[in-house]
């Protein structure tokens, strides 16, 4: 299972380690790709992403996540060690919790499920890949808001 550090967190952002911890087990039961590296979880604001995004994807504009993966072969890699980044607008998260009727931690848990899940190799750039991920993505949604009583849409 992942190890995480949580960098740059807006103040307002109160997130829980009980349904991140949670997200983590969902993923590790669901996802037979191994897990056991450090994954930096980091909240910046939109002109940063903008700025990523067109230095790495040469796309200039900004996104709600950008996801990072810095080994393509995790064989000799202590546990220690960094392995992933995810990067999440909080700009994007507040206005998504306003168009969605979430939360900002529930917008948050919704796009570190989504993230993850881009870390571990699933994509939508076509409608079977979307298929895929969007399945796997409702279910660990779908388990958070009953085990943890919220509503994530």
């Amino acid at each position: 299972m992942f190890g995480y550090k949580i960098y740059n967190k807006p103040k307002n952002l109160k997130l829980s380690k009980q349904i991140i911890v949670f997200i983590f087990e969902e993923i590790n039961k669901n996802i037979t790709k191994s897990q056991n590296w450090i994954l930096n979880i980091i909240f910046e604001w939109d002109d940063m992403i903008r700025q990523l995004n067109k230095n790495y994807r040469w796309i200039d504009k900004s996104t709600d996540v950008l996801s990072f993966h810095y080994f393509d072969d995790f064989g000799s890699l202590k546990k220690s060690k960094i392995a992933w980044e995810i990067i999440l607008s909080f700009d994007k998260i507040e206005s998504q919790s306003k168009e969605f009727d979430n939360t900002i931690e529930e917008e948050s848990y919704k796009l570190l499920v989504h993230s993850i899940l881009h870390i571990l190799g699933f994509d939508h750039e076509n409608d079977i890949d979307y298929e895929k991920m969007k399945i796997i993505e409702d279910e660990i949604i779908e388990k958070i808001n009953k085990i943890h009583n919220i509503a994530i849409k």
